[in-house]
């Protein structure tokens, strides 16, 4: 492989290991552990594989932000996919550290509280906008991955 492949090589592993992370942990994962297994446990087990893919996302986002500013220089801030992959990592971190953080320490009162209670209802408004989020993160990096096989079709 030539020198001026490796990186390109390691953005298109870092993003795949990022966008593949939250793609099968989101639409595949978390579906089948709340299809075969108690609310309680599968909610258990998906928080701590979500939490997973948000420091793999935050580690890949800085491996590629990085890899961003070798690779448009000066212009690093006027790049459409350097913008996307900072919108992404805006998002997993206020995701984690702001709205999961709080769905974590809000779980077990909320799930004795009472059917229809505002600690309930809180909690399914957090969990609500925590999906949107993620929802939104795993499009922005099926976007970023279109773009780039178009890329690197149009290089080749």
């Amino acid at each position: 492989m030539k020198p001026a492949a490796v990186l390109p090589a390691i953005e298109r592993v870092l993003l795949a290991l990022w966008v593949g992370g939250l793609w099968t942990t989101g639409f595949v994962l978390a579906p089948v552990l709340f299809s075969d297994y108690p609310r309680s446990v599968a909610g258990e087990i998906a928080g701590r594989l979500f939490q997973a893919v948000s420091v793999l996302g935050i580690a890949c986002a800085a491996g590629l932000l990085l890899l961003a500013a070798f690779r448009v220089r000066r212009r690093v801030w006027r790049d459409a996919r350097t913008m996307a992959l900072a919108a992404m990592l805006a998002i997993t971190v206020f995701g984690e550290f702001g709205i999961a953080a709080e769905l974590r320490r809000t779980r077990a009162a909320a799930m004795e509280a009472a059917p229809g209670s505002e600690l309930r209802a809180a909690f399914g408004r957090l969990h609500g906008y925590a999906g949107a989020l993620y929802f939104v993160n795993a499009l922005l990096g099926l976007a970023l991955v279109v773009a780039g096989s178009r890329r690197d079709q149009a290089g080749s």
